[in-house]
């Protein structure tokens, strides 16, 4: 027997729709180049992804066609995506900040037909187009009166392109909810990115789980500022989750600097936000320099890396609660938000920096387990750590245009994750699989080490690697990125980490850097710094040749 409900596609213009008809007034601010402020609502919105998709169609876009999009956090930006998906087009949002090659490889492995460009990033695009077989159209996110001269055929601003076109004849259609709406690639760090194929289906899930309470809890009340970009992990389905509460957006534009963050945060009275955590370190740093205290905002998410715990104190002294996020593309991308329940509220000191330090509880709808290397499934403890696996309805079954799956037999995605879960379901990482070090047959965990250097005042950034060692098969590596102006010394650090880890585990050696290589999404590479400097010991070797 069936149930008798209606049969009511769960679809990603349906939010941008609920949007405009129950909250249609609430503000829309993107901040444009030069610092002006585009101020659009909800019903604008609307309309704009109307007249997006009804041109679309006139282009001979049809369902499943690529659309790439190659911008910063803007209206404009989440318009282009309500528009391509409204019409089972698949958005496709390109990372900026991958190399050129990458850039090239992800538009021509997706074939996209139509591109969307800021901009700024015009002469990014325009050495690659000889070599994009795929698009017939570049379209530039702007009004004519702001175009400039490119060489990419036939470039026309978004202005000039929508000219003329309505939306008042123009209704969206309806089709199954398991259609593909957004193509996301992962960041590359080793070979080439692969595609995330989300379905309307997974994007409209994750964007409910994501606004429940102990998530990312929106609310009609709050007002939102995009800082995670677009074309990172789906934008954590802010741009979906905000139209779906009322919550009034912001969008920062390309100015993503400590200062023009801190405007923004003050001038709109932003009440909720969330980044990687060095953005944070240059707003508190802002804050201090100007005297000011963050009077509106109520809660920061951080995600990316996890959240040091001078970060948390300076936040939580301006009132801010901070709730450290965990996820990837893969998963669609919420995984984990570090919020208390009703068994440890009110905990403090140590018990309350672990339950801050770590990647927090998962929602309804995200299955988590930790299986150690025979596969066996490791007790919820806190202490028995295992490759971290991950199932549910918004989460990767198969990466796009890959023959392989991955899966395991039941049904887990294995994360590339070490990780120990509690008995209360929090996740604690150990490290990436791929980062921990193994010295003479124990595991050394880099990120317990990276957080025992950054709770060194003196220490702005840290990084550990295992470099090769001629009797230990690996022993940690330390990097550090003093702060500025900080009296730090190899000897004075050493001491520092004496009695917050075993002795054993101490760094054969500190580098001291003036900064670290990061990846396109903001995430230490350490791959980078494993080519550099991987055989390091063997070379200070006494034995080397």
């Amino acid at each position: 027997m069936l149930g008798l409900m209606q049969d009511w596609p769960l679809l990603c213009q349906r939010i941008i729709e609920h949007g405009a008809r129950e909250h249609g007034d609430r503000r829309v601010v993107t901040r444009e180049p030069g610092g002006t402020l585009r101020i659009t609502n909800y019903r604008e919105m609307y309309d704009n992804a109307r007249r997006i998709s009804k041109k679309l169609i006139e282009e001979g876009i049809v369902k499943g066609d690529r659309i790439g999009t190659l911008g910063w956090s803007t209206a404009r930006h989440a318009e282009c995506w309500y528009g391509i998906s409204g019409i089972g087009a698949v958005y496709h949002p390109i990372n900026a900040r991958l190399f050129s090659e990458q850039i090239l490889h992800v538009i021509n492995h997706a074939e996209d037909r139509i591109l969307f460009v800021d901009p700024c990033f015009l002469s990014l695009v325009e050495p690659l187009a000889p070599q994009i077989s795929s698009i017939e159209k570049y379209i530039v996110m702007c009004d004519e009166a702001d175009m400039t001269p490119t060489t990419l055929p036939g470039a026309i601003s978004m202005e000039r392109w929508l000219d003329g076109v309505e939306a008042a004849d123009f209704e969206w259609g309806t089709f199954d909810e398991n259609t593909a709406a957004t193509l996301t690639y992962t960041s590359g760090t080793t070979g080439n990115p692969k595609g995330v194929l989300y379905s309307h289906r997974s994007v409209v899930l994750m964007s409910m789980a994501a606004i429940t309470p102990d998530m990312y809890s929106f609310s009609a009340r709050d007002v939102v500022l995009q800082i995670v970009p677009m074309y990172h992990a789906n934008a954590w389905t802010w741009p979906f989750s905000g139209p779906m509460t009322g919550a009034s957006l912001v969008f920062p534009g390309h100015q993503m600097d400590g200062a023009s963050i801190t405007d923004l945060l003050i001038d709109e009275r932003i009440t909720l936000t969330g980044g990687v955590p060095t953005i944070w370190q240059t707003v508190l740093e802002c804050l201090a320099a100007r005297g000011l205290r963050l009077q509106h905002l109520r809660r920061v998410f951080v995600g990316g890396a996890a959240c040091t715990k001078p970060v948390v104190d300076a936040l939580t002294a301006q009132g801010v609660e901070v709730r450290p996020a965990y996820g990837m593309t893969e998963m669609g991308p919420l995984g984990a938000v570090a919020t208390v329940r009703a068994e440890n509220e009110g905990v403090q000191g140590e018990e309350r920096t672990r339950l801050m330090q770590s990647q927090g509880r998962p929602p309804f709808m995200v299955e988590t387990r930790s299986v150690d290397e025979d596969g066996r499934v490791q007790p919820r403890d806190g202490k028995s750590v295992g490759h971290l696996q991950v199932r549910g309805p918004c989460i990767l079954r198969s990466y796009f245009r890959s023959e392989s799956h991955s899966l395991t037999e039941d049904g887990y995605l294995d994360t590339g994750d070490i990780a120990s879960i509690d008995e209360l379901g929090y996740l604690h990482l150990t490290d990436r699989a791929k980062d921990l070090v193994k010295s003479g047959g124990e595991w050394i965990s880099s990120i317990d080490m990276e957080h025992a250097a950054m709770s060194h005042p003196g220490v702005h950034e840290a990084a550990v690697i295992g470099a090769k060692h001629p009797k230990w098969d690996e022993r940690p590596l330390l990097f550090v990125v003093p702060r500025p102006e900080a009296q730090l010394t190899r000897d004075g650090l050493y001491a520092h980490l004496e009695g917050r880890m075993a002795k054993w585990w101490l760094p054969d050696d500190i580098l001291f850097v003036p900064e670290l290589p990061h990846t396109a999404t903001g995430k230490l590479n350490k791959v980078a710094l494993r080519q550099k400097y991987g055989n390091y010991l063997v070379e200070q070797s006494p034995d080397a040749e």
